[in-house]
């Protein structure tokens, strides 16, 4: 990938694609691969590969508002550190952008993005971490898409099985007190989920995983390199799944630990 290209994607779709909204979730594994003196910068090919995804809305995971320490290391590389931060630097043209904070490092901080092709409305954050050693929060915006108000939830979960079970019992509770009875949710993200035992607590939410229906297995997304597991998917309230799509190739293997994971969604009102 070239980081030449920034204009999006825009895939040919049949009569009524107006209808349907794409999604993407990725988590960018802070715009760098590596580590030690075999550390690269991987941002600038990111901002190529969201471009592609053609994607109205790109949920993000593990973003940086800035950190001191590769700003340095890179700054003198052939394309150097951005200057702002990475959700604004990622957004294709003419998208709106949100991003919070979710933990704060040495030399830095990283947190969850949202970037929208559609206006953006209220934006906030929600802390579930479910201990001092992982900071995780939940990234909540209002897009207008089309006129409807879709809310847009996104999860970065825990590394423990225990943690994510109470983080996905505090989505459930916040979405009941903070969505609206009856708004289209959409909750994407990096759920942490290798044995596949959330989607109960989801249910239970009233959120329904976006699988095509009967697809033989969920789209595998982590490692980048060989995925063996489910770990980034979408949870939906009002609309229906119709198609998932995992961009694979030497290229996306390269760029994060993730692949990212699309899917095409209608509102089933």
């Amino acid at each position: 990938m070239t980081r030449s290209l920034r204009t999006p994607h825009r895939a040919e779709h049949p009569a009524g694609a107006e209808r349907r909204l794409r999604v993407a979730t990725y988590n960018i594994h802070k715009g760098v691969r590596g580590v030690g003196p075999r550390k690269r910068l991987e941002i600038h090919n990111l901002g190529d590969g969201v471009a592609q995804l053609g994607a109205d809305l790109v949920f993000l995971q593990e973003v940086r508002l800035f950190h001191h320490g590769d700003a340095r290391r890179f700054d003198h590389t052939s394309f150097g550190w951005p200057a702002q931060g990475q959700a604004e630097f990622l957004a294709p043209d003419g998208y709106e952008t949100a991003y919070r904070t979710n933990a704060v490092t040495h030399g830095g901080e990283h947190g969850n993005a949202l970037l929208s092709r559609w206006p953006l409305g209220d934006i906030g954050h929600h802390d579930v971490s479910d201990h001092r050693f992982e900071q995780r929060g939940l990234l909540h915006a209002i897009v207008n898409w089309q006129g409807v108000a879709v809310h847009g939830i996104v999860a970065h979960f825990g590394l423990f099985h225990a943690s994510r079970a109470r983080q996905a019992q505090r989505l459930g509770e916040y979405v009941a007190s903070r969505v609206p009875a009856g708004a289209p949710v959409i909750v994407a993200g990096d759920f942490n989920d290798w044995g596949e035992r959330l989607d109960p607590w989801f249910v239970q939410a009233g959120l329904a995983r976006a699988t095509v229906p009967g697809a033989l297995r969920h789209p595998l997304t982590f490692p980048s390199r060989l995925p063996l597991f489910s770990l980034d998917r979408v949870y939906t309230r009002g609309l229906r799944c119709l198609r998932t799509e995992v961009p694979r190739g030497a290229s996306w293997a390269r760029m994060s630990d993730h692949l990212p994971l699309v899917v095409e969604l209608e509102l089933t009102g």
